[in-house]
């Protein structure tokens, strides 16, 4: 579902609970201002922050995509600052299909979990006509040590965690790219896969050393970069400018991009975003699309203090992380915005300067 039909159908949720009796004032994040999982303070020293995700297979083996859509759902739970204490299985399932390959999906998710720490305590199953797996994740964080998505201020710099393009990539899987015309496909899936399985552990682990410094956090998930890149900017009242060129991707992405492996959800996230993105003229077609792709278990995108640029480099690459500089916050003159640059122009954060061309009409789904 794009954010603003998400967003739609949450209106009247938030406005139920809105001035509550119960235990509102404990819960630090929920509907209010959307963020990557709800957060209630239990006492003054712990907070319990909660999250779900669930989705279809986006690879064949049964047991890679377990370990995906596990460390994807654990990634709102490090997207927040927490660490993971418990998950529970959601599981669709169609009666006609070996239940051995359930099972593989199980164990890969719940190995994913044991690597990070937590454990699974239970979960619930239906009958569907097509897989769908994924966990609730359960974490804990200290009430202070909360990494919102809103929070971002003008000279921070922004720094992701991991390449982009795995929409692209699975996308030519399912469609069944020919492998005679990609011959490295089946290696540029693997890196892919790579990616989706890393959780992100380390990444958060070297956000919460750089303690204060580290303003706004989210992961890169369904909604491409630009999209979440958004809800951090509409929410902190800034603006971003991004360097295209510092931007990370999996190899081989482009080259799909260009053949037409083209995800359903990019054209939703680009049609979400009209008006607030602008890009320079030298950003090509491709590479407006591209921005759009929408990610499973991507990095971590965050902003922190330009003086501790480095120091979060450094503090990545400790825990075995690349982490890219891929553009800076500025002040939104009028209103919240994006800018896309192609070379490092895009590190002078500027006045908006008119409606998105975000190659929507060459896009395809």
């Amino acid at each position: 579902m794009g954010a603003d039909a998400l967003a739609q159908v949450l209106r009247p949720l938030a406005a139920t609970f809105a001035g509550a009796d119960g235990n509102t004032a404990d819960l630090l994040v929920g509907l209010g201002a959307p963020d990557d999982a709800a957060v209630y303070r239990l006492n003054a020293e712990q907070a319990m922050v909660a999250t779900t995700d669930f989705f279809p297979p986006v690879v064949d083996d049964p047991y890679a995509f377990g370990a995906i859509a596990a460390a994807n759902a654990l990634s709102d739970l490090y997207a927040m600052g927490a660490t993971p204490l418990f998950c529970l299985n959601l599981v669709a399932f169609p009666d006609d299909l070996d239940p051995a390959i359930l099972s593989e999906i199980l164990r890969g998710g719940a190995e994913k979990v044991r690597e990070a720490g937590a454990i699974i305590a239970g979960g619930h199953s239906v009958i569907d006509a097509e897989p769908k797996y994924g966990l609730a994740a359960i974490g804990v964080v200290h009430p202070e040590g909360i990494l919102p998505k809103g929070g971002a201020r003008p000279g921070d710099a922004l720094i992701l965690t991991k390449p982009l393009g795995t929409g692209v990539i699975t996308t030519a899987l399912k469609r069944g790219v020919a492998a005679a015309a990609f011959p490295s496909f089946e290696v540029e899936l693997a890196g892919a896969v790579a990616s989706m399985t890393t959780l992100n552990a380390a990444a958060a682990r070297a956000l919460r050393s750089l303690g204060t410094d580290v303003h706004a956090c989210t992961d890169i998930t369904g909604f491409g970069l630009l999209g979440h890149a958004w809800e951090m900017a509409s929410q902190s009242g800034v603006a971003m400018s991004f360097d295209l060129a510092s931007v990370p991707w999996l190899p081989g992405v482009r080259v799909y991009a260009t053949a037409g492996y083209i995800p359903g959800g990019t054209q939703r996230n680009i049609e979400a975003l009209v008006g607030q993105v602008s890009f320079a003229p030298d950003v090509d077609e491709v590479d407006r699309t591209l921005l759009f792709d929408p990610q499973t278990s991507g990095g971590l995108f965050f902003a922190v203090s330009a003086s501790e640029t480095e120091r979060a480099i450094a503090a990545l690459a400790a825990e075995g992380v690349i982490g890219q500089v891929i553009g800076r916050v500025g002040e939104a003159t009028d209103a919240p915005h994006l800018v896309v640059e192609a070379d490092e122009a895009a590190h002078r954060p500027k006045a908006r300067n008119g409606r998105a061309r975000t190659g929507a009409k060459r896009a395809k789904k």
